[in-house]
């Protein structure tokens, strides 16, 4: 799920020097910034090359930022773009989300793992992710390798929600639902559905579809066949390679054309 907004994108650990699939090399450094709740930890990755790149914040699954997501952001960055992955579980200490996320997510009991998951993220209400949001935008205009100009949002799962509510700014009767915000997008979006997801079901796919018509938001919604949940990320159960790569292709052809 992705989406651009018209407004100009605004450390600590160490970088390190990749080649990654893609036309640039890339750097990416673990840094911290300063956030309404404290100091967040992040990813953010850039193309070696000189000059400046166009922000994208990348917003992860509810299983927070790992190896896999520094792999993800590494390719996004190859692809021309200056990429910031928050941890936005801060609150709940740095990243991993859990200590033992990795051996958790390779034994496929989900009830156990969102159990203790779950308590983290009741915490990223509307107000506090619109404020996070507004952070990290804060942060990426403050970097020398970000260009001024339009930046780019792209979530995941838990973090496509997130995504949605920081370009207006899925589909419930709440009055805090994100597509609520998503109507006054001032970009363009890209929405990638799962059609095997019990979260998103195609009711609720159309009437995304319907309010996003009705406000007249620039946007396009696609069904991936046989996908389910979380298809995109290659740590998962649910991982689909090719519907992963067709996911690949559309990102980078909307970040190409708007950013």
């Amino acid at each position: 799920m992705a989406a651009y907004r018209n407004a100009p994108p605004g450390s600590a650990g160490s970088a390190t020097l990749r080649r990654v699939p893609g036309d640039h090399e890339t750097v990416c450094d673990t840094v911290e910034v300063r956030a309404p709740g404290g100091v967040a930890d992040a990813l953010f990755a850039w193309p070696v090359a000189d000059g400046s790149h166009p922000a994208v914040v990348l917003y992860t699954d509810a299983y927070g930022i790992r190896p896999a997501v520094e792999a993800h952001v590494r390719r996004l960055a190859a692809g021309g773009y200056a990429v910031l992955a928050p941890n936005v579980f801060y609150r709940s200490g740095p990243a991993p989300v859990l200590d033992d996320l990795e051996e958790r997510m390779r034994s496929g009991e989900r009830s156990e793992l969102f159990a203790a998951l779950r308590p983290k993220m009741t915490l990223l209400t509307p107000d506090v992710v619109n404020a996070d949001s507004a952070a990290w935008l804060d942060y990426l205009r403050g970097r020398p390798e970000v260009s001024d100009g339009p930046s780019g949002t792209v979530g995941y799962c838990m973090g496509g929600r997130l995504s949605l509510r920081m370009a207006g700014t899925l589909v419930t009767d709440d009055p805090a639902s994100p597509h609520l915000d998503a109507v006054r997008a001032q970009g363009e979006l890209y929405v990638g559905h799962a059609d095997n997801d019990g979260s998103m079901p195609p009711e609720q796919m159309a009437r995304l579809t319907r309010v996003l018509a009705e406000a007249h938001v620039r946007h396009t919604a696609e069904l991936y066949p046989g996908a389910e949940h979380g298809w995109t990320q290659a740590d998962t159960q649910a991982h689909d390679a090719a519907a992963a790569e067709r996911h690949w292709m559309r990102l980078l052809e909307l970040f190409d054309r708007v950013l």
